[in-house]
């Protein structure tokens, strides 16, 4: 019987309508999970040597050398650091709004998806449940229609057949419950990376802007400090 079930025409014929609905459901998921594996997978970056080669670029004032690289590199988080780049000339104020709103438009982005997987995780164990009281009711009411005499084994054939659907929710919901767990952790970490990638794109692009302000000024201090020399004083 065990092997029988394990046939699709098994689980329909002993599970009754509503297996349907849980491979739709199961199919539903694993869309989603499929989807989000990619998204992760591309998203793959490493934040720590992307903005190393961008603050080479900033320093050196190459901001047509940091867009491409930028545009270059997969991911929301070389998306926010573009975002930066393309309004570098904007005062720190306004370029962390800029950042602070690229990110918020990557948001939706990264959490596509991962609520549907939760829903269909909590909603496969309560369609398994409803599965097995329909056909729990189904097999009383045969028992009362014979009187309230049967066999033990047809009893247990019943009650067997009307825990198919739960047994099949929870194997479809185990999974998938997991697969958020996973995907929301990464999701947060993921966020946590465009904070981060805002607030260096601001401070490297802001502070690479004041050094080239500032740049004259210092360039005089230092002549005048050479042509007195480190021995001599003005006369009062």
């Amino acid at each position: 019987m065990i092997l029988g079930l394990l046939e699709p025409s098994g689980l329909i014929e002993q599970g009754g309508p509503l297996t349907w609905l849980l491979l739709g459901l199961a199919f539903i998921g694993t869309v989603c999970v499929v989807d989000r594996l990619f998204f992760f997978h591309r998203a793959r970056i490493n934040v720590g040597d992307l903005l190393v080669g961008l603050s080479q670029h900033i320093r050196r004032r190459a901001f047509a050398e940091a867009l491409h690289e930028a545009a270059r590199a997969p991911g929301p988080v070389a998306r926010v650091a573009h975002a930066a780049l393309l309004r570098y000339y904007l005062p720190r104020t306004e370029l962390r709004d800029v950042t602070q709103e690229a990110g918020q438009l990557e948001v939706p982005r990264i959490e596509n998806n991962i609520r549907a997987i939760l829903g269909v995780g909590l909603l496969a164990p309560l369609v398994g449940m409803l599965g097995t009281l329909l056909g729990m009711l189904e097999t009383f009411q045969k028992v009362s229609q014979q009187g309230g005499f049967t066999t033990p084994a047809e009893l247990s054939a019943g009650v067997f057949a009307a825990l198919i659907t739960s047994v099949m929710g929870l194997a479809v919901a185990t999974p998938l419950y997991l697969f958020y767990l996973y995907f929301l952790g990464r999701a947060k970490r993921l966020v946590h990376r465009l904070e981060r990638v805002g607030i260096e794109m601001v401070n490297l692009i802001a502070d690479a802007r004041e050094e080239e302000e500032f740049a004259p000024f210092r360039g005089e201090v230092t002549a005048g400090r050479k042509s007195f020399g480190p021995n001599r004083h003005i006369a009062p």
